[in-house]
């Protein structure tokens, strides 16, 4: 299929987006009102108290960023009117029945769309149990339930993770999930007794302590992460995300009916590779927590394993758009897609180590030499090299005895000795090393990751494009013609380092 037929695939249609305000729903919404300006309508579902206010967070939070900049020197002065033709804010929220929307207003929506796209989700690994639930799991309910409710509905696209195949190793087909199937032997999910579950510990919690209290707010909000942490390795899965997206998908298998799905499941995304520009980003987890860190020397040591399995937004959004293109009005459909690299193009977590570590090799350790940090007086920072250790327990050791037990050393001296006099330092040091520890402890699933996505379906869509190695071709999703060593070092660090910039900026302002 080529580029003019997938971008001909949106022209008048109407299509409902959840997640717009998320990394790959700006990429989705700006690619197709970059590439098929003819599309009719985009209704972008975000929580908001009205439509009034709707119309403010879509135009702050994504209208309003750097990645709409093409589009917006495209249109010239004609580009907000170009935006609010094209583009309805919707208040509303996919944790209520019919998308919290008022009635009359659902109806006419049930009249209207022709595809649904589901991005919607709460991505944070550690995050509150009856949290992402709601959304990732029973968030999914509520937007499958809105689209078999769309007459003239063509396509349902759910936009998932790679990672609900849990701590699976070998190859990882591109199938379904199965309802209450868990990656223990003997233990089976009950999704509606996890929900049971969840709040019955959150009633447990508020009936112990008045609402108001901030101490019990803050207790309740440690004990339900704990809980989705403790929830999912029980299961089988690293965290609370990776459940809740799997027991989303797995209800979405279930209720589905003869609705037309396609399931997108990437692996770690990271910034653009080259549309609308190389190296647009939003937030930073995985290895661009270990690159930022490691530039500010804030990271003495870490974790790195073999492959850790990445895949540019841009080239998400690509392959999401082929396949709805694909598979547009093709009824009964049901398909997953692995957008993944690691079987195509692995990237070896021994490029960023080394990059750390090694004089004579390039990325993080080359960017600081190149781009050195400054002081204020002009001076330039030496840069340290953080330890990188290819197992979690070899890190753990190396902390008990290079800072645990300096940490304690330092107590009890300034206990008994100092009168106290660094109380707030030990405090500070204990705080950062018990957060790197944490960190390195919920990234270790996915850095030392034993399975292999399988990508049959991938490499037969992309067959379907007739592309070469994505050269030239407008939805390029093909992970082969990724240079990782020259991505890495003019594009993605710089990315990251800008990024977090950014979010330090916005912290301290």
């Amino acid at each position: 299929m080529d580029a003019a037929k997938v971008a001909g695939c949106f022209k008048d249609r109407t299509i409902l987006i959840t997640g717009s305000t998320g990394f790959l729903g700006k990429l989705l919404v700006e690619k197709i009102l970059r590439v098929q300006p003819g599309v009719k309508k985009l209704y972008l579902l975000v929580r908001a108290t009205d439509d009034a206010a709707a119309e403010q967070r879509v135009l702050h939070e994504i209208i309003g960023k750097e990645v709409f900049s093409i589009l917006r020197e495209k249109h010239g002065a004609d580009f907000q009117s170009f935006v609010k033709e094209k583009i309805s804010p919707l208040a509303g929220d996919m944790r209520h029945e019919n998308l919290g929307l008022e009635s009359t207003r659902a109806k006419q929506l049930f009249e209207e769309i022709d595809i649904v796209v589901n991005g919607a989700a709460i991505t944070n690994f550690y995050e509150r149990y009856d949290v992402a639930l709601a959304s990732n799991t029973f968030g999914t309910v509520h937007v499958c339930k809105f689209a078999k409710k769309c007459s003239h509905l063509k396509l349902f696209l759910h936009v998932s993770t790679a990672y609900v195949a849990g701590k699976q190793e070998g190859r990882i087909l591109e199938k379904p999930l199965q309802m209450g199937q868990t990656l223990k032997k003997a233990r089976c999910i009950d999704i509606e007794a996890e929900l049971g579950l969840a709040n019955e510990v959150k009633a447990k919690l508020v009936k112990s302590s008045s609402s108001t209290d901030t101490s019990h707010q803050q207790l309740e909000k440690v004990a339900m992460k704990e809980l989705g942490l403790k929830r999912a390795k029980y299961f089988g899965w690293p965290n609370v995300y990776a459940l809740t997206k799997a027991m989303g998908e797995m209800l979405l298998g279930t209720m589905r009916g003869d609705l037309p799905v396609v399931i997108i499941r990437p692996s770690i995304v990271i910034s653009t590779f080259q549309d609308p520009f190389p190296g647009w980003i939003e937030g930073i987890r995985t290895m661009d927590v270990m690159i930022a860190a490691s530039h500010e020397q804030k990271l003495p040591c870490f974790i790195g394993g073999p492959i850790l399995d990445s895949i540019p937004g841009d080239m998400v959004v690509n392959a999401t758009m082929v396949a709805m293109a694909t598979h547009y009005d093709c009824a009964g459909t049901q398909v997953v897609y692995h957008v993944t690299s690691a079987l195509q193009n692995p990237l070896s977590c021994n490029l960023l180590e080394e990059s750390v570590t090694t004089r004579e090799t390039t990325f993080v350790y080359a960017y600081a030499l190149i781009n050195p940090r400054v002081r204020d007086d002009k001076r330039i920072i030496q840069y340290k090299r953080p330890l990188l250790f290819s197992r979690y327990a070899y890190l753990n050791a190396y902390m008990v005895l290079t800072y645990k037990t300096r940490l304690q050393v330092l107590y009890l001296a300034n206990c008994l000795l100092l009168c106290g006099r660094f109380t707030e330092y030990h405090k500070k040091l204990n705080k950062s090393l018990n957060y790197l520890m944490f960190m390195a402890k919920l990234y270790t699933p996915y850095v030392f990751f034993k399975g292999c996505f399988d990508d049959t379906n991938l490499r037969k869509l992309w067959g379907t494009t007739g592309a070469r190695h994505g050269d030239g071709y407008a939805f390029n999703f093909d992970p082969n013609c990724i240079n990782w060593r020259m991505y890495l070092f003019n594009t993605h660090i710089p990315a990251v380092l800008k990024e977090a910039a950014h979010m330090k900026k916005e912290r301290n302002a």
